[in-house]
């Protein structure tokens, strides 16, 4: 065995116990932290496209018509203030999901991978929810006890 074969056993279990002990750190963070930025960040993608288009109002009606040729405005600005809230985050997210596949299938069906992002953060936040650091956390700690008294 050559003394690079040799360096490179004798660091293999520092180097597997550094990544252990790293995978245990990153999968100890809280989902509560991780669903923070995921709230804030599909929040962000719907709150622009709902500025954009109350910046100019004649030229949203124009796209709504001419572009998109969807026959319902979607709520794109109530949605975005639940998220980063996290109020009534899985509705919300169901709306978002719908508005998504509408825009995916109708509006630009080439936009898949960017659809894909979106339906990504979106599918997380379905099954786990808000997390501690929301509304819902604390609306759910209020309804337990009176859901379980009657």
């Amino acid at each position: 065995m050559s003394n690079t074969s040799v360096a490179a056993a004798r660091a293999r279990p520092d180097t597997a116990r550094l990544y252990l002990l790293v995978s245990d750190w990153l999968e100890a963070i809280p989902y509560s932290v991780l669903a923070v930025p995921l709230r804030l960040g599909l929040a962000w993608i719907f709150w622009n496209a709902g500025q954009v288009k109350l910046i100019n109002w004649e030229t949203t009606l124009i796209m709504f018509r001419d572009e998109y040729q969807v026959p319902l405005l979607p709520p794109e600005l109530a949605a975005p203030v639940l998220l980063v809230l996290g109020l009534l985050t899985r509705p919300t997210v169901l709306v978002l999901f719908g508005m998504t596949a509408v825009i995916q299938i109708f509006v630009y069906p080439e936009a898949w991978p960017t659809h894909l992002q979106w339906l990504s953060m979106m599918l997380v936040l379905f099954s786990r929810g808000a997390g501690k650091l929301s509304l819902d956390y604390l609306l759910w700690r209020w309804l337990e006890p009176r859901v379980g008294r009657q």
